[in-house]
């Protein structure tokens, strides 16, 4: 992104001071209405009520681990009356808590085709209990379908924007004081539908839900980051991303490292450190084809190292997939796990020079596993260690 207007946020001594999600908004809205610039956050914790919204062309840059954007406790409710599409308000039970300007998140359960209602909203207006949301619902939302609201919101979130960067910053969801929101619509950093995204050198940490999330988002470029202790999963290249690029992060702690979700195409994660996440280290499904896996450090997975997932027919599978120069220590637990898992009708794999390495004892632990239904599955200089079975090719 060129270099243009720049202005500072600080707790002090910069052009806007404050020390809340208000203020980094201002900076925002105030270079992209002049076409854009850098946003540059000056050292200290800012404490966030709702998500910082991005705008095309916009750099936000802090100033390394001193500069903290913290979400705060959410609190909730559920709804006392219901909501249904096309209103613009909502009525909880217990409206205590609820302020102007606050990020919420509603759910309920789908009144008609099952599943929930999800939807992210800001209140700007109040009277009593009823609050006003800044754009009507396009779901229902009724009380006897447990409908409830809560103060729930990414940290940092981009929808329909181009050229962004994210730089030198530390993220915290809070995870101890927040409710559980999911990474198809929320984490440190969320965006959706968006193009040219790079993030580089942020630790996202804590958030109840996932780490790094962007969805249907092109050319999304994420290195030298810290993905660590989230509840869901670390880098999430949501559906339909073409061409991510994930390189140089180190990702640790969550419930998932790497989860490349529907659809997404051609993109690289290259010389990751994937630690002890509880139950896989990558995972490849749906559709994601002509991905490359390369020179990662996976170690302590849960269950699966590099997991290629079980899809319903060879359609949806995951194909012509790389998997190269990885190094992947002691994959699974309680004396059971698999190194690299290929499951379903998936065709065309490579796994190449990889090296798989078991330290610990036990029966079922297991180097290679290639489903009975895969086909020109390519297992080519490959090094295996301490493997009670290094390959186990189920396709007789």
């Amino acid at each position: 992104m060129k270099q243009g207007l720049s202005i500072t946020v600080g707790r002090r001594d910069a052009q806007i001071n404050g020390a809340d999600d208000r203020v980094l908004q201002a900076g925002v809205d105030y270079l992209a209405g002049l076409g854009g610039g850098t946003l540059k956050l000056l050292p200290g914790v800012y404490r966030l009520n709702n998500a910082v919204y991005l705008r095309s062309h916009i750099r936000i840059e802090g100033s390394g681990p001193e500069t903290v954007l913290l979400k705060n406790p959410s609190i909730s409710s559920p709804l006392a009356v219901d909501s249904d599409w096309y209103t613009s308000e909502v009525t909880p039970t217990n409206a205590s808590g609820f302020e102007m300007g606050y990020g919420i998140c509603l759910k309920a359960k789908a009144p008609h085709q099952g599943g929930m209602n999800i939807i992210k909203r800001t209140i700007v207006a109040r009277d009593g209990n009823r609050l006003l949301l800044d754009q009507p619902l396009e779901k229902n939302f009724w009380a006897d379908h447990e409908a409830q609201i809560a103060t729930l919101f990414p940290i940092l979130s981009g929808e329909d924007v181009s050229d962004i960067e994210i730089r030198d910053l530390t993220l915290d969801g809070n995870r101890p004081n927040n409710e559980l929101l999911d990474g198809n619509y929320a984490g440190c950093i969320f965006m959706q539908n968006c193009a040219r995204v790079v993030i580089d050198n942020v630790e996202a940490r804590n958030f109840n839900g996932d780490g790094i999330s962007w969805q249907i988002c092109h050319d999304v470029t994420v290195t030298n980051c810290r993905s660590l202790n989230n509840a869901n999963l670390g880098l999430h290249p949501g559906s339909g991303s073409q061409r991510p690029i994930m390189r140089n992060n180190h990702v640790e702690g969550n419930h998932l490292g790497i989860f490349f979700c529907w659809g997404v195409k051609q993109g690289i994660a290259e010389n990751n450190r994937i630690h002890n996440n509880t139950r896989y280290g990558i995972s490849i499904g749906h559709r994601d084809t002509d991905n490359i896996v390369r020179e990662n450090h996976i170690e302590g997975s849960g269950q699966v190292g590099v997991l290629f997932r079980q899809e319903p027919n060879e359609g949806r599978c995951p194909h012509r997939n790389l998997v190269e120069a990885n190094t992947i220590i002691n994959s699974g637990a309680n004396g059971s796990g698999v190194g690299i898992d290929i499951q379903g009708e998936t065709r065309s794999i490579t796994l190449r020079n990889n090296r798989l390495t078991e330290t610990r004892t036990g029966e079922a632990y297991m180097g290679v596993r290639i489903g009975e239904k895969t086909a020109d599955i390519r297992l080519e200089g490959n090094e295996f260690s301490g493997f009670a079975v290094e390959v186990s090719d189920l396709r007789g």
